[in-house]
């Protein structure tokens, strides 16, 4: 079975640019929980996904203490209000994750799964050109079981 099978489109993308703000609501509106970064030319450049708007675990410099950190700065035990409403205006392109894995629309997906497993990847941008033109998700792994269902009830009418 080929990628351009299941995956899901038109795909929402984000320019670099865009604010975190931008992001987020355009994350909201569509119920989606990651999106492709593109440049100025359309091209796909990085990969913003709600883990991004999470704190993450970092060792402090020079020690073997490790703290939480946000959009780049240490999470006080109080104030993370703050540092949400400061973030807002910080560009896609600071925070998005580069490189991004992606895959054409003929590629099958034993490839986009093997990618997932050894990236842990929960979403794979589709490609052409280097310009998104899809999506696939776990989710969308499910319409392979849904498909053979399908088949199965279609022979034995």
């Amino acid at each position: 079975m080929k990628v351009s099978e299941i995956m899901r489109q038109p795909v929402v993308v984000i320019h670099k640019d865009a604010s975190l703000q931008e992001a987020a609501l355009m994350m909201l509106q569509n119920d989606l929980r990651g999106i492709p970064v593109v440049d100025d030319g359309g091209n796909i450049c990085g990969f913003i996904s709600v883990s991004d708007y999470l704190a993450k675990d970092k060792c402090l410099p020079f020690s073997r203490f490790r703290a939480a950190q946000l959009f780049g700065k240490w999470v006080p035990t109080e104030g993370i209000e703050q540092i949400y409403e400061e973030a807002r205006t910080i560009s896609v392109k600071q925070i998005m994750s580069t490189p991004v894995f992606t895959v054409p629309e003929d590629a099958t997906v034993e490839h986009v799964i093997d990618l997932m497993i050894h990236h842990r990847l929960s979403r794979i941008p589709v490609v052409r050109d280097q310009k998104p033109v899809g999506i696939v998700a776990r989710y969308d792994l499910l319409k392979m079981m849904a498909r053979k269902s399908e088949e199965q009830s279609a022979t034995n009418v």
